[in-house]
C-alpha cells in the first residue's frame, strides 16, 4: 500500500539527511561503539544541514516550522543505518517541545540557538534509582533560597548524560504536595555540584551516552525553572509524552523495516539443501506475516503523526502506538534472526546489533505494562 506521510519537501529533507548519515556517521559508528559515546563535532555537523530545532523560531536559529514529518525524516534515516548512538531523537523529538514552548523570551535567548546549531545539547532527567514509571516518586528536592534554588538528588539511565549542555531535572519544590509539588528546572554544565557519573555499560546501544547524574546543593537560578511556575512540572512531562512515544514507535517501525529488507535479502543469497531459503515454505510464511504486520502498524503510526500535527493526538493514541511498535520490533527482529541462523549470532551481521539494540525500546519512555494501564484506564472501569 502506498505511503502519503511525506511532500516534496520532506523527501528532499531526506535526500540531505540521507548524504549527511552517509558522510559523517556510517564510517565511524563502529569505532562510537566501541568508544562508547558519539563525538560533539557530530552534533555541530548536523546542526550546520539544519537538522535539528525545526520548531525553533527563525529569530534563534531554527526554521520556525511545527511539523512532526521532518523529526520522522531524521528517524527513520538514524535507524536505517541503525545508528543508535545519535541522541537526535531526544534532543528534537522530546526535549524541544520543552525549551521551545515553555521557555520566556529570556530563555529562548540563551539557550535556543545553540539548541538549533547542536552547541548546546539536551537531556531530561526523570528516572532515579528508587523511581522509574512512578514519577511522583522522585526524591531529587528544589528548596527555594532567595532567587536560586539548591537542587539536591541523583538521577539515572540518563539519555545524553555526558554530552549535555542543558539538563531539564525533574524536582520537587514542594515535597508535601504530591503531583502538583513537581518542577522543571534547567542544569547547565558547570554549575558548582553538579556531577556525572559513569557512562553505564548497557546491553546494546553501546555508542549512545547513557549516564547517573549527581546533583549536591547544586545553585539554580530562579531564571532556570521552565514554565513560569513552580508545581506545574508532572503536566507539563504528561502533556510531552505523547510526542516522545511516538517518537520510539517511529524508531521502531523503521529498525523492523530495515532488519526485515536485510533479512529478505539474506534469504535470497544463502543456500541450504541446494536451494536458496528463502523458497521454503516455512521461510516465505514467517516474511510474509512480518511483513503483514509491519505495514499495518506502520500506517497506524503514520496516522498517529498526522494526530500529532494537528494536536490530537491522545495520550492513549500514543500508548497503543509505542507498546505495539516496540513489542513488533522485538518480535520482527527476533524471527529475522533465527532466519540468519548461526550467523545471526555473528556481530558482524547487522541483524545481531539490531537485536541487542531493540531491547531496551519496550522499557524507555514508558514500559508496555504502563501503556497497557494508560488504555485499560480509558474504559472507565
Amino acid at each position: 500500500m502506498r505511503r502519503d506521510l511525506f511532500e516534496e519537501e520532506h523527501l528532499l529533507f531526506q535526500e540531505t539527511v540521507r548524504e549527511f548519515m552517509a558522510r559523517e556517521v556510517v564510517p565511524h559508528h563502529d569505532r562510537w561503539e566501541k568508544d562508547g559515546i558519539v563525538p560533539r563535532e557530530v552534533w555541530k555537523k548536523a546542526g550546520e544541514i539544519g537538522v535539528f530545532g525545526f520548531g525553533v523560531p527563525e529569530e534563534y536559529g531554527g526554521a520556525g516550522i511545527k511539523d512532526f514529518r521532518y523529526n520522522v525524516v531524521i528517524t527513520e534515516e538514524v535507524m536505517r543505518i541503525g545508528a543508535t548512538g545519535l541522541g537526535f531523537s531526544l534532543h528534537n523529538d522530546v526535549m524541544a517541545p520543552y525549551f521551545v514552548d515553555l521557555t520566556d523570551e529570556d530563555q529562548k535567548a540563551r539557550w535556543l540557538p545553540g539548541f538549533a546549531s547542536g552547541e548546546l545539547i539536551t537531556a531530561v532527567a526523570m528516572t532515579e534509582p528508587g523511581a522509574g514509571s512512578d514519577l511522583q516518586g522522585i526524591r531529587t528536592t528544589a528548596r527555594r533560597e532567595g532567587d536560586h534554588y539548591v537542587v539536591n538528588g541523583q538521577k539515572t539511565f540518563i539519555t545524553n548524560g555526558i554530552n549535555s549542555d542543558l539538563v531539564v531535572v525533574v524536582a520537587k519544590t514542594d515535597p508535601e504536595a504530591g503531583a502538583r509539588g513537581v518542577s522543571l528546572l534547567v542544569v547547565e554544565r558547570g554549575m558548582e555540584g553538579f556531577g556525572r557519573g559513569r557512562n553505564l555499560d548497557k546491553i546494546g546501544m553501546h555508542a549512545q551516552d547513557t549516564a547517573e547524574l549527581f546533583f549536591d546543593d547544586v545553585r539554580v537560578p530562579v531564571a532556570n525553572l521552565l514554565g513560569g511556575q513552580e508545581g506545574q512540572g508532572f503536566f507539563q512531562l504528561m502533556a510531552n509524552l505523547p510526542q516522545e512515544r511516538l517518537s520510539i514507535a517511529v524508531m521502531a517501525i523503521a529498525s523492523a523495516e530495515t532488519v526485515l529488507a536485510q533479512t529478505i535479502e539474506y534469504c535470497r543469497s544463502r543456500t541450504a539443501f541446494g536451494r536458496n531459503i528463502g523458497s521454503f515454505q516455512n521461510t516465505r510464511f514467517v516474511l510474509a506475516e512480518l511483513d503483514t504486520e509491519l505495514e499495518i502498524a506502520r500506517h497506524y503510526v503514520d496516522r498517529c503523526v498526522v494526530a500529532l500535527n494537528a494536536g490530537e493526538l491522545s495520550a492513549v493514541d500514543a500508548a497503543k502506538a509505542k507498546w505495539w511498535t516496540t513489542e513488533l520490533q522485538n518480535k520482527v527482529i527476533d524471527r529475522c534472526l533465527q532466519l540468519h541462523g548461526g550467523y545471526g549470532y555473528m556481530m558482524d551481521y547487522p541483524v545481531a546489533k539490531a537485536w541487542i539494540d531493540s531491547r531496551v525500546q519496550t522499557i524507555y519512555g514508558g514500559t508496555t505494562e504502563i501503556m497497557k494501564e494508560i488504555i485499560g484506564r480509558s474504559f472507565g472501569f
